[in-house]
């Protein structure tokens, strides 16, 4: 249908063709990967005063205090040449206390609010610092390799690592050989981190098994407890039902940037295209648009899909559907396996964006 055809019963002066991801094979230089790794659109305007510490937790007063100042002290070792010069130098400068801090606490405590806060206060350039999830890391170096991954950020003064995932012993010890030469090369560290898989049950994530998994990067983290309500017992919020293909369809047509794609289509194109570019995926996109919602087959899919989910979130894109809701997208055996912390946060944030996209449907 080209981009002056209406849909029936629609005005051809209002309306174009949708977009297609499935359209879309993003080719992202590396600088690109790389200059994208910073707090999200939503965490853009975050900073320690706009946290609002629970005055009936003391750890979350503190934790701003501890964090602030860790900001101050990442003076000048890259902003003067002297990080890169340690390559050539006999003996590397050793630094003094822990060059890391690892938020842990439970959910909804504002760990996320807090790592993106350290990176603004951070005195450097937005070139010398990267802010990333677990799994853009992974993805960055599966894009540029391991030694190239090395060498592009051991200049930078500060990498913040959120949701570092304990989940894949292969990707945890290629992360944390990764952060040992980064650690070598001066870069200074922080991260939060997921729940391991069989303690989804217990209070908060505990500092000890975090420091454990990375053992030989121990002595570099200041373990920061963030005491406050772990918001996981409110369960899952339920999903708004979806709607049929026609209502998403006129939606597509009616809507400035919006995609419109038929969701298994999606889920094989999504095979094709690296998960370090589903962010390139979704540039311009204003609105996704799916029909044909269904289960999604197997565990390979499914975390590409949470990939993607992430990124669409990263960005507050809607997205509209029809099919099943998204609260049964994955089956029981994938909710009670090892990547259930992965499947429950991608249902809660599709259906987010799910109910965002309530308004792109005419009444």
């Amino acid at each position: 249908m080209s981009s002056s055809t209406a849909f029936p019963g629609q005005s051809p002066l209002a309306e174009t063709a949708p977009l297609s991801l499935c359209a879309r094979e993003p080719h992202v230089p590396a600088d690109r990967l790389v200059a994208e790794m910073v707090p999200p659109p939503r965490f853009d305007s975050v900073r320690f005063d706009t946290y609002v510490p629970d005055p009936n937790q003391p750890s979350q007063s503190e934790a701003v205090t501890v964090l602030a100042d860790f900001a101050a002290g990442l003076g000048g070792a890259h902003a003067t040449g002297a990080g890169r010069r340690r390559w050539f130098s006999k003996k590397p400068a050793a630094p003094a206390g822990p060059r890391g801090v690892y938020l842990d606490g439970g959910y909804g405590v504002g760990k996320t609010h807090l790592l993106a806060s350290l990176w603004h206060a951070t005195p450097a350039e937005p070139s010398l610092k990267a802010f990333g999830t677990f799994v853009e890391l992974t993805n960055l170096v599966g894009a540029l390799g391991f030694q190239q991954t090395v060498r592009t950020l051991s200049g930078h003064r500060l990498l913040c690592i959120d949701e570092f995932e304990l989940d894949d012993p292969g990707d945890t010890v290629l992360v944390s050989s990764l952060l040992s030469r980064l650690v070598e090369a001066g870069v200074a560290l922080a991260a939060t981190s997921n729940t391991l898989p069989g303690k989804l049950g217990e209070g908060r994530f505990a500092a000890a098994d975090f420091l454990r998994e990375i053992q030989g990067l121990s002595a570099h983290f200041r373990p920061l407890r963030i005491d406050g309500e772990d918001y996981r017992h409110r369960g899952l919020p339920e999903a708004p039902p979806p709607y049929d293909d026609e209502q998403v369809t006129r939606a597509a047509y009616a809507t400035p940037g919006a995609s419109l794609d038929d969701f298994p289509g999606l889920l094989d194109h999504l095979a094709r295209v690296h998960p370090s570019r589903y962010g390139a995926l979704t540039d311009d996109i204003g609105a996704v648009c799916l029909t044909g919602v269904t289960a999604v087959p197997d565990q390979s899919t499914a975390l590409r899909l949470v990939v993607l989910a992430d990124r669409l979130y990263d960005r507050e894109v809607p997205v509209l559907a029809s099919g099943l809701s998204f609260d049964r997208l994955f089956s029981d055996e994938m909710l009670n396996g090892g990547y259930r912390k992965k499947y429950f946060r991608a249902i809660s944030r599709l259906t987010a964006l799910a109910r965002d996209a309530k308004g792109l449907v005419a009444q």
